[in-house]
């Protein structure tokens, strides 16, 4: 049973650009013909770079901005003909910290919210004893959230999205800056929904979160679904190549271009953690790894770049989507 489709959702901006006396109008692109759909009890992860179109998708979702065209249903309910009734089955906990009230404390921000959501006085008593628990902050629910540090504000955001236990629940990046521990938790509530039958939309861009979450991936890129599938379908669709994962430090993109005129090599990316020294990743796909080591080794150690560890490791959702789209997940 779906209880959310997101069908043909198109979604353009026009901005100016130039000097303020002769501005003119471009057309930006956000989404395009985005469709998908979710059911009781799945976890969908909507996975792609910033600017991929991530967020836009949620705030449709969600009727806080219009597409430009096609449609979208929760629970049944067009978000463009009955946004009030969508809203009514939908969670939603948005990127940033400015979704909570800062001069409540986090009860009273709890409470808030479930008065809008029109919760039963003593359910919504009951409920937010249980959020606050389930979150970690019963000892900091008579604070100001203005005092809160930032996990603890992105923790309590996200126990105002499943406060109200709506059937559909829309997570937009919620374990950003958050600590090993609170994300892991949020990771097990997540879960727990699943379980108990939500259906679930989260975005986010680290690889490993939407693979251990999600029972089906979208990738998405530059506003466009470019595969969509369970994970381990995804992964399988690049099995056909090693990747080669090589940290180092002076990595000089030049001589990692050269790379590519190695035969067995079919794509290189790099990224560069610390400007100063040039330390980073270069990851490499390649058809046949024991033989395109040595080779690729020679060329970077040649060129300068100082080569800490050499790994070839097993497909990553990273990897397939360095395999559609030629880059890394963080260019």
């Amino acid at each position: 049973m779906e209880l959310l489709e997101a069908d043909s959702l198109a979604k353009s901006f026009t901005v100016k650009e130039g000097p303020v006396f002769r501005k003119s109008p471009k057309t930006v692109i956000a989404l395009r013909d985005v469709s998908f759909k979710v059911k009781k009890g799945e976890v969908f992860g909507l996975l792609g770079p910033n600017g991929a179109g991530k967020t836009t998708t949620i705030k449709i979702l969600c009727t806080l901005i219009a597409p430009t065209s096609g449609d979208a249903f929760v629970n049944g309910h067009s978000v463009t003909r009955a946004p009030q009734k969508a809203r009514q089955d939908l969670g939603v906990m948005l990127t940033g910290d400015r979704t909570l009230y800062w001069k409540l404390t986090g009860r009273e921000n709890l409470e808030y919210f479930s008065a809008l959501y029109h919760m039963e006085k003593e359910l919504a008593k009951k409920r937010i004893e249980q959020v606050l628990k389930l979150v970690g902050l019963e000892d900091r629910q008579n604070t100001l959230v203005e005092n809160y540090s930032t996990g603890m504000r992105i923790r309590l955001s996200f126990g105002k999205a499943i406060l109200h236990e709506a059937p559909v629940i829309l997570l937009d990046e919620p374990t950003m800056s958050l600590d090993p521990q609170s994300a892991l938790l949020i990771r097990e509530v997540i879960q727990d929904l699943r379980r108990s039958g939500h259906a679930i939309v989260l975005t986010t861009h680290y690889m490993e979160e939407a693979d251990q979450l999600s029972d089906r991936v979208a990738i998405i890129d530059q506003g466009k679904i470019i595969a969509l599938a369970p994970p381990a379908a995804l992964k399988e669709s690049v099995m056909k190549s090693e990747t080669i994962d090589i940290e180092a430090r002076n990595i000089d993109p030049q001589v990692v271009e050269k790379l590519r005129g190695i035969d067995t090599i079919t794509e290189v990316t790099s990224f560069v953690e610390d400007a100063s020294s040039m330390k980073g990743m270069i990851k490499i796909h390649a058809t046949d790894a024991k033989d395109a080591i040595p080779e690729l080794l020679g060329v970077l150690v040649k060129g300068g770049v100082e080569i800490s560890n050499v790994k070839v490791a097993e497909p990553t959702l990273e990897d397939v989507f360095i395999s559609l789209t030629g880059r890394a997940l963080r260019d």
